[in-house]
């Protein structure tokens, strides 16, 4: 009788992983979390400590052996370049060998990649990225991948939290010298970091590396309050990431956005945009005038389980 056998999923971040356990169905049987795993940040070896400990938990969770899991499919924060892809693949194989287990298969792929796959189980459409950078990833009717923006905070990333901050940082510098308009955000900004002066921002800016997404929700209460300035900033936001769709929803349908007619799934992921926001509602508005045949709608399922639908479809 052939032995039963496994497929894990994995969700690597910058705060938390998430691991789940399934038949060669697709069937969840059990799912877990642990802390962070972008390599970036905690570096290669603690990253794979992490998914291998999540591993031998899932494994634990339906009685199984490591060696009775098919595939490990990954999908991690920053992991979209090939040589980054194969460090963690190495990385996770050393820590498996410590233990001297040997891994049938991993594959090493994007954070949003999975999420891709888990916001429309494996069918066509488009996720829109919007938390601390922005990126849309697109996947046609054909199984074609398209990708538009993600190109990071120094010569991309429109619409992000990092934009926004930045914008709203420079919308106060701005009031300070007299060169622009009075902003709530000044205060805001004041209350939250202490951030008052020239010298104060000029200090945490450039000397403390301040976070500088982190303003980004400040930007979005203001504009809630009606300021002029920051909804202003948010409005160009929405104009940027409506842009990402319009484009990516281009590439899926080979036609212009004008001559487009069939619907073109669109789901909304990461802190910015994923939960009712000022920002998500003005996009959605914008998205319902400007281009109808976007349908917007929450993910299917979650990004590992959309590293489970894409470890399936390597199969077929």
């Amino acid at each position: 009788m052939r032995k039963r056998t496994y497929i894990i999923g994995i969700d690597g971040g910058g705060s938390k992983t998430h691991a789940i356990i399934a038949d060669q169905r697709g069937t969840i049987l059990a799912e877990h979390f642990a802390g962070p795993s972008n390599f970036h940040i905690v570096g290669v070896e603690k990253a794979s400590e992490t998914i291998f400990a999540l591993i031998e938990m899932c494994c634990d969770s339906v009685g199984c052996k490591a060696q009775h899991v098919d595939s490990v499919i990954c999908g991690l924060a920053g992991a979209g370049r090939i040589d980054d892809q194969k460090r963690m693949t190495v990385g996770i194989k050393k820590r498996a060998g410590l233990e001297k287990i040997v891994l049938k298969s991993i594959v090493i792929e994007s954070d949003a990649r999975i999420a891709l796959e888990g916001a429309f189980k494996g069918g066509a459409g488009i996720i829109l990225i919007a938390g601390t950078g922005s990126i849309a990833f697109g996947k046609d009717s054909r199984g074609r991948i398209h990708r538009v923006g993600g190109w990071g905070r120094v010569i991309g990333d429109e619409g992000s939290g990092y934009a926004i901050g930045r914008m709203g940082l420079t919308a106060v510098t701005r009031q300070l010298d007299g060169r622009g308009e009075k902003t709530r955000l000044s205060l805001l900004i004041a209350q939250e970091f202490g951030m008052t002066g020239h010298l104060e921002i000029i200090q945490n800016v450039y000397r403390d590396s301040f976070d500088i997404a982190s303003v980004a929700p400040l930007v979005m209460k203001a504009a809630k309050k009606n300021d002029a300035v920051c909804k202003a900033i948010i409005e160009n936001a929405v104009i940027e990431l409506a842009w990402h769709i319009q484009v990516a929803a281009e590439k899926l349908s080979s036609s212009s956005s004008k001559k487009v007619k069939e619907k073109i799934r669109v789901s909304f992921i990461g802190g910015l945009i994923a939960n009712d926001t000022i920002l998500s509602r003005l996009l959605t508005v914008y998205l319902d005038e400007n281009f109808p045949v976007i349908e917007i709608i929450p993910p299917a399922a979650s990004p590992a389980y959309g590293a489970i639908v894409l470890g399936l479809s390597k199969k077929k």
